[in-house]
């Protein structure tokens, strides 16, 4: 007897060969083909216990579709793994590995669970541009372009143009599409192109109604994805963390006192956002949790951001982060005009670069706020990823330009 594996999308088969039963051409093509060659066979499905999926195929004919070189410059389904940056020069073959498609398989799942999460609440799926004039944030983390006989540039975000649709009146709208920063960071958690999950709110109360409708969504989410890849099979679904709102609100001021600075009024590093991640777990119990109530000195550059009227040290920015790591940012925005220019002007750029940007605001605005979710973060939490590398199918970083 022999044996051998096919797979396909839905898994793998085992193909049974019996002497005297088979062409014995069968055994002879099959021992000297290479593995992850492409094959077709046709045969007769028997059930058998001793096989991976219950049934195994007695072929009658194979015809080899595509033949694979040797030696693979990577396993497939050996034990001995490869480190990331092999896998990642070679990704294709490493895409074929079970346990790396069941990843997005999963990021399928999770975008379809929020499509139908934010449509059932009345969003509006948008589109916005992704060659600009102007950066939302300043030019620092910008990727500039050539745009016929001017400088455009790469979106960082789609925070202007959803501003905007709300003074349009479309007043609940999100978008999920591709950004872009040129940051020269070497992490485990930062890459130059990711997936954002951006959403807008008209009329708001405050900052409370969007942390609520961020609960609501991503419980509604996860709560698709788990049970998605459970009717699949996916080994992911039971490992998936389940959100338990409320979560935990923790005052930017209660995070310095955290770390042994009160009143410091500094951005919060890496080790930093560890630190408060341990110390949330200690204190709540919960690894998703709110940082509220972030100074406006932090987020100065953010000109958007509303500050407190009863308090213009303060915003009503917020984070959502998971065991140290921020998934996600956002708050009420300034939606009065005059106040707006001065947050431009503070933030140190000129009025004068976002004339359509301003209309919107010149000719009535709603109270409205929003936040971003980084789809590729929220994959490496929810799989368990190291690196959020690993959450993409072919990651761009200050190195990686191929494949």
């Amino acid at each position: 007897m022999a044996f051998a594996i096919v797979r396909d999308g839905s898994g793998t088969t085992q193909v049974t060969l019996k002497k005297g039963s088979a062409d014995p051409s069968l055994f002879a093509l099959l021992q000297e083909l290479p593995r992850e060659s492409v094959v077709e066979v046709e045969g007769t499905v028997r059930r058998s216990e001793k096989a991976q999926r219950g049934v195994e195929v007695h072929p009658s004919r194979v015809t080899v579709l595509g033949r694979s070189e040797a030696p693979l410059p990577l396993g497939i389904v050996d034990k001995v793994g490869a480190e990331l940056p092999t896998r990642l020069d070679h990704r294709v073959l490493d895409l074929r590995k079970p346990a790396i498609r069941a990843i997005f398989e999963m990021r399928t799942s999770l975008l379809a669970g929020f499509r139908a999460a934010f449509l059932k609440r009345g969003f509006l799926e948008v589109e916005t541009p992704k060659i600009l004039r102007q950066g939302a944030e300043g030019g620092a983390t910008l990727f500039a372009v050539e745009y016929f006989d001017t400088r455009a540039y790469l979106a960082q975000s789609p925070q202007l143009y959803k501003q905007m649709l709300i003074g349009a009146g479309f007043e609940r709208v999100f978008e999920i599409a591709p950004a872009f920063r040129a940051e020269p960071s070497d992490t485990l958690r930062h890459i130059t192109e990711f997936s954002s999950l951006d959403a807008e709110v008209g009329y708001i109360d405050g900052a409370d109604d969007l942390r609520t409708l961020v609960e609501q969504l991503l419980g509604d989410a996860i709560g698709f994805v788990r049970r998605d890849l459970a009717e699949r099979g996916n080994p992911l679904a039971d490992r998936i963390p389940e959100p338990q709102p409320p979560f935990p609100r923790i005052p930017f001021s209660v995070c310095e006192e955290w770390l042994g600075r009160p009143g410091a009024e500094q951005d919060l590093g890496t080790e930093d956002e560890k630190a408060i991640g341990e110390r949330a777990m200690k204190e709540y119990g919960s690894p998703f949790y709110f940082l509220i109530d972030f100074p406006t000195a932090v987020k100065a550059h953010t000109f958007y951001a509303q500050r407190q009227d009863a308090n213009p040290r303060l915003t009503g920015y917020f984070d959502l982060d998971y065991r140290g790591l921020e998934l996600m940012s956002g708050g009420p925005r300034e939606h009065r005009y005059d106040r707006l220019i001065e947050n431009i002007r503070s933030a140190g750029l000129d009025p004068a670069h976002f004339p359509g940007y301003l209309e919107a605001f010149r000719y009535g605005m709603p109270p409205h706020g929003g936040w971003a979710i980084g789809v590729d973060r929220l994959v490496q939490v929810l799989a368990g990823l190291s690196n959020i590398r690993e959450a993409r199918l072919f990651p761009r970083d200050r190195y990686r330009l191929d494949p």
